[in-house]
């Protein structure tokens, strides 16, 4: 990166990361929260550490990856005295060791398998893993999540195991054409959240409701998520390898 783009890069940045806190901001009032209560989360995938620890800089606190090796070779160079890493792709559990240690949440939890190589893991690290189950709420063939149906069954499974805790739910929607359709999956994500929210058990919090991305994050928030993830409007559109 030469110092001519690195200039504009951070500068672009630096102005997205303005307009995003108050777009977040004003969704939060006009859903009757504060704008301390949604998390804004910046999704890193592809971006250079020095680019992310710049938004850091500004006061970002949340930061995700998608990809176990992406996060592991950009991991010493990360800032994370002023900001929390999560981990928000889809995980295999082959590559749960890789990261348990050094991930403050994973984000895409979706089968009792994956669970349980992570419960081993923090057993084995004397770790407690914050976990948010990923539902398929568009009930795509091509995506992973739970199904909402079987959604009571898998927490029930998960809230059993050792040195893992459920802090909530998360989903990626379908593509819509219209953000008037897009806002039914998130009515119907809330509406989960909320039911779950309700129940009882040892392991589980509904702390967080993590939905909206660069597109629809608006959207999102108006329709109660707590938490967002922001990729491209706040870094810009990336090359993915």
């Amino acid at each position: 990166m030469t110092e001519k783009l690195s200039r504009e890069v951070l500068d672009n940045v630096r102005a997205n990361y303005f307009e995003i806190k108050e777009n977040i901001a004003r969704a939060a009032e006009k859903s009757g929260r504060k704008p301390e209560e949604i998390t804004f989360l910046a999704a890193t995938k592809t971006v250079e550490p020095a680019v992310i620890n710049y938004a850091v800089s500004l006061g970002l606190k949340h930061i995700g990856e998608n990809k176990v090796q992406e996060l592991l070779s950009k991991y010493e160079e990360y800032d994370l005295k002023n900001c929390e890493l999560q981990f928000i792709g889809h995980l295999q559990t082959n590559k749960v060791r890789q990261i348990i240690d050094k991930v403050a949440m994973i984000q895409s939890v979706d089968s009792r398998k994956l669970a349980a190589e992570i419960s081993k893991q923090s057993v084995k690290n004397g770790i407690v893993s914050n976990i948010l189950i990923e539902v398929n709420i568009g009930r795509e063939e091509n995506k992973s999540g739970v199904l909402k149906e079987e959604l009571d069954e898998l927490i029930g499974k998960i809230s059993e195991m050792p040195n893992i805790k459920i802090r909530g739910l998360m989903t990626v929607p379908p593509i819509c054409k219209e953000k008037i359709e897009v806002c039914k999956f998130f009515d119907e994500m809330y509406q989960l959240f909320i039911d779950f929210s309700c129940k009882k058990s040892d392991n589980v919090c509904m702390d967080y409701l993590s939905m909206g991305m660069s597109d629809d994050y608006e959207e999102a928030v108006l329709s109660g998520a707590n938490m967002v993830r922001v990729g491209s409007r706040l870094f810009g559109q990336r090359i993915y390898r």
